[in-house]
């Protein structure tokens, strides 16, 4: 029998998220937590050069050196978007928005920016078991399995790393990419990265654990999220390690992105995001639940934002939604995937996002030339209003419904 245990871990919502004193504030508290990876110390600043002046690049990193009172901490490129990047830590005595604003003036340089902090977006665990893997019915997602089940559709999970040897995922996970120093060693243990994976895609019809939305969709997992204990319920994420892992998915060519995450904005990730889009990635991202932003790269406008609704429909209803439109997906008592053969309840708009990367998946199957843009369309024009948004004229917010979908898209199903 397979382990179910209540969730006592996950990710917490972040009171400090898109907060400017709490994301400024998080990489020196960070640089407390022993053995932290280099991708996630404090006082790190990017610096982009572009492929155009590759014969200038060392000198140029040589004379920031020399410079300025910094240390060179890493270098990596970004194929995707013809950069190389450089990172450096720059000294406790020297004022970092000084030295960004002084490297910022330097013409050769393309961009500058600090290496920010994002988290999944993962609140705590249910009170109790109402409901055991409602979300598949929900959005009717079960109706259409014997015509599409995400065959041939390839997602990347930019997330913490997985447990690809779990039952339900074994035989699911395509590939697995680790940019976070030294978290190979932890990369089956990691709890956000196996959950997402599960709501995507675990096996269907099995006999055993849960059903995924798209169970034979493949999957990428990339790890650029990081547990700074195993024991703690917060997984984290950099400008440096998420540029990585976007820059391989492009480059890869992956068809959807998932990104069950949020943070401030960020010029690099933007660069990193836009490319996606313009190589016809769909991009599905968790949304802020509370507070007037929705968080980035939620924000995006060509970005399907989400945020999470009850087995009953019930949803939060932001202040953002006056001036931005979303889905909604179960995302509150998820029983989903967990490392180590186990199963758990877990909440937050982590979850949703994965349903809807699910229902993606099912859509690009059915219509493998879809559009980004109109996958989004498609799923905002045929969802449910939810139960807090009942007139069909207010479509600010709707319940992704992948049998409406699919079914708008010319295929042969029946939706009651």
């Amino acid at each position: 029998m397979k382990q179910i245990r209540h969730c006592r871990f996950c990710l917490g919502a972040l009171a400090w998220l898109l907060s400017v004193s709490g994301c400024s504030n998080l990489p020196s508290l960070l640089n407390e937590v022993v053995g932290i990876p280099k991708q996630f110390q404090s006082r790190q600043i990017i610096v982009t050069l572009s492929e155009d002046i590759r014969s200038q690049w060392e000198a140029i990193n040589r004379e920031i050196l020399d410079k300025f009172d910094i240390q060179a901490v890493g270098e990596f490129p970004l194929s995707s978007i013809r950069v190389n990047c450089l990172v450096y830590r720059v000294s406790e005595t020297v004022d970092v928005d000084e030295i960004m604003r002084r490297l910022g003036a330097d013409n050769r340089i393309e961009l500058v920016q600090s290496n920010q902090v994002f988290a999944g977006l993962q609140t705590t665990g249910s009170k109790s078991y109402r409901a055991l893997s409602y979300g598949p019915k929900m959005i009717r997602a079960d109706l259409v399995r014997s015509t599409v089940t995400g065959k041939g559709v390839t997602v990347a999970v930019i997330d913490t790393g997985a447990d690809k040897e779990h039952p339900d995922l074994k035989g699911r996970v395509a590939a697995i990419h680790n940019f976070v120093e030294g978290g190979d060693i932890s990369f089956a243990e990691d709890r956000h990265g196996t959950a997402v994976a599960g709501v995507i895609a675990a096996r269907a019809d099995d006999g055993i654990g849960i059903d995924g939305i798209a169970p034979d969709a493949r999957l990428d997992i990339y790890k650029a999220c990081w547990y700074a204990d195993q024991g703690n319920d917060k997984a984290l994420c950099s400008s440096w390690t998420l540029a990585k892992a976007l820059d391989a998915a492009i480059t890869t060519g992956n068809r959807i992105i998932n990104l069950s995450l949020g943070g401030p904005d960020d010029a690099l990730l933007n660069k990193l995001l836009v490319t996606a889009d313009q190589h016809h990635i769909v991009l599905v991202a968790a949304a802020l639940e509370n507070g007037s932003e929705p968080g980035f790269p939620a924000s995006l406008d060509f970005v399907i934002p989400v945020i999470s609704a009850s087995h009953k429909g019930d949803t939060a209803h932001p202040h953002w939604l006056t001036k931005q439109e979303a889905v909604a997906a179960p995302g509150l008592e998820i029983l989903t995937t967990a490392p180590h053969d186990s199963y758990d309840f877990l909440s937050g708009s982590s979850l949703a996002a994965a349903h809807v990367s699910g229902v993606v998946a099912l859509l690009l199957q059915h219509h493998p030339g879809l559009e980004p843009t109109a996958v989004k369309s498609v799923l905002k024009q045929t969802g449910q209003p939810n139960a807090a948004n009942q007139a069909e004229s207010n479509r600010s917010l709707v319940l992704v419904d992948a049998c409406r979908a699919l079914a708008a898209l010319g295929a042969a199903v029946a939706c009651p």
